[in-house]
């Protein structure tokens, strides 16, 4: 059988699994199509495509195809920033817009970051916001004019969207609820990302091709929202909209060095976000949020959404007020620093991390606004077992036999979160109402042994390590965890770079089975200069406290 066939103009380092010739023969003429819109000026040579070198995170900057002007639009401003540049008419909208659909194509064909490229529904609406400003005076909202990137199935009106499949391609006639408000906000819409087979798996390898990281293409940008990942740390966007079942948000985040948010649930508004309910929502319940390069973006984000008041047309959403970094805490805080989670010890620079943090943290000079403890996670091990359980109330065969059916490839990283799953098949209602039993027995325990080690949030590792070898995603704990029990969390990157030849401690011991199996895959990979990143959390609807919390830490950690 024929090998799939990959854009050309987009690096690709390990081939995807080949489909059937139906298959292969409709998702070459998706890919044709997306190419026929890429000018001949804005294409990187076809030695480099052919040749990359493993890092290609200053490419954009060194192309040729950026301006001087571009490349200080696209580097130098967060959202706020650029939110404030083009109100005081230091760039318009249609030049900012211009700049970032130039860096999000280069970023595409060094990582295959995007599904759609809308060049001219984008450069439309930047004209109008221009034309609006001339005849007006003023903005048209907060974010006039500044481009954010969604992610591949959230939808915009006039594009399409998919579950990661496909067969589940849909053209959406409207905006969603959240697109909505930041369209009446001003933004700009001009790209949608690439997202994983079936959106749920730690790396983004859909019928679009497999994301790379920039830092290391032979490593995964993350998933679900891997795209928005890859193409913010290559600035190709600012500020960009992702989801979190299990570390989609996070994960990703914390491959590619970029800050990134998942709220509690019903936070933020979520509806149209799928045109298929997801059975897995039954007992996890998915959350949304920003991924950007700032803390004050991820603020601005949820200050604007709680000012829309989304809950007037969504009674499933909680109205608590947003303070944000404003939050007073009023108190000293108490931060926990989490080592291990009891059941996977982080790799080896996953463990400098955090002890880069907890020594900045630890310092006496620090006393009076900060009480540093150890923390573990209670129930690491039980919460991994649980939640691929309950994402799989059919034990996947709906999904499994569709992409069978339309003779689409099944991924390794899909096959290999089914696995719990499979063995049970489709479950009874009563077996999924046990599951909800089980689960909130869970979070009741969690919550205890929280409350137990009094703190008010905690610090560790996003991932068991820093960004994984393609298809070598297996463990989410670090992430998936949180999900499980609702709990708030935010992605920040450190300065800590993976280094060549660190090994692991002498004196290591393995925690579990899979605990020893993250060791083999540290031995056995590349990860030279990938970024690390810690993940901080507080309790359920402490968000703004969390954001409280970050504003205490962000001058002590060199957060931005």
């Amino acid at each position: 059988m024929a090998p799939a066939a990959e854009p050309r103009f987009c690096i690709q380092i390990k081939p995807m699994p080949p489909g059937s010739p139906e298959f292969e023969a409709k998702r070459a003429a998706l890919l044709e199509c997306f190419q026929a819109k890429v000018p001949p000026e804005y294409r990187l040579p076809q030695a480099l495509i052919a040749n990359p070198p493993n890092d290609v995170s200053g490419i954009p900057r060194t192309c040729g195809i950026l301006s001087a002007e571009e490349i200080q639009i696209t580097e130098t401003y967060d959202a706020v920033g650029l939110a404030e540049a083009i109100a005081s008419r230091t760039y318009t909208a249609v030049a900012v817009t211009t700049a970032f659909l130039k860096r999000s194509i280069i970023a595409h064909q060094l990582t295959c970051c995007l599904t759609q490229w809308l060049a001219d529904e984008a450069l439309a609406q930047a004209k109008y916001l221009d034309d609006y400003v001339a005849e007006h005076g003023k903005p048209i909202g907060p974010l006039h004019g500044v481009p954010i990137s969604i992610k591949d199935h959230i939808p915009i009106a006039g594009t399409f969207s998919s579950q990661g499949s496909l067969a589940s391609i849909v053209k959406d006639e409207q905006d969603c609820q959240m697109v909505s408000i930041l369209r009446k906000l001003g933004a700009v819409f001009y790209c949608k990302t690439n997202q994983p087979q079936a959106l749920m798996h730690l790396e983004s390898d859909s019928h679009w091709g497999r994301v790379l990281n920039p830092y290391n293409i032979r490593l995964s940008a993350g998933g679900s929202t891997g795209g928005e990942a890859a193409l913010i740390a290559l600035r190709g966007s600012v500020l960009g909209v992702g989801t979190d079942i299990g570390g989609s948000i996070r994960g990703p985040a914390a491959f590619c060095g970029i800050y990134g948010f998942k709220a509690t649930s019903y936070m933020l508004p979520m509806d149209g976000f799928l045109a298929a309910p997801f059975a897995a929502e039954l007992n996890v319940l998915c959350s949304t949020g920003p991924m950007c390069t700032s803390l004050r973006d991820m603020d601005m984000f949820m200050r604007l959404m709680a000012e829309a008041k989304p809950y007037l047309l969504d009674p499933r959403l909680v109205p608590l007020p947003w303070t944000g970094l404003q939050t007073s805490l009023g108190r000293r805080l108490k931060v926990g620093i989490i080592r291990n989670d009891g059941f996977i010890e982080p790799q080896p620079p996953g463990k400098r991390a955090v002890e880069w943090a907890n020594t900045l943290l630890s310092h006496p000079k620090h006393a009076n606004l900060l009480e540093i403890k150890p923390f573990t996670p209670f129930g690491a091990a039980a919460a991994w077992s649980k939640i691929q359980r309950f994402y799989w109330p059919d034990g996947a065969n709906l999904l499994k036999s569709s992409l069978q059916a339309s003779g689409e490839p099944i991924q390794p990283l899909s096959t290999a979160i089914w696995k719990e799953a499979e063995a049970t098949g489709m479950l009874t209602a009563e077996a999924v109402n046990n599951f909800r039993r089980e689960r909130d027995e869970f979070r009741l325990a969690f919550a205890r042994a929280w409350e137990e080690q009094d703190v008010d949030v905690v610090i560790g590792p996003a991932f068991v390590g820093p960004a994984c070898a393609h298809d070598t995603a297996f463990y989410w704990t670090y992430t998936s965890l949180y999900n499980l029990v609702d709990y708030p969390g935010v992605v920040v990157p450190t300065p800590v770079r993976v280094e060549a030849g660190v090994q692991y401690d002498p004196g290591y011991t393995p925690l579990s089975a899979a605990c020893e199996d993250v060791k083999r895959l540290w031995e056995s990979g590349d990860f030279d200069g990938a970024p690390l990143a810690l993940q901080v959390v507080a309790r359920k609807y402490h968000d703004s406290e969390l954001f409280g919390a970050l504003a205490v830490l962000k001058d002590i950690l060199g957060l931005r």
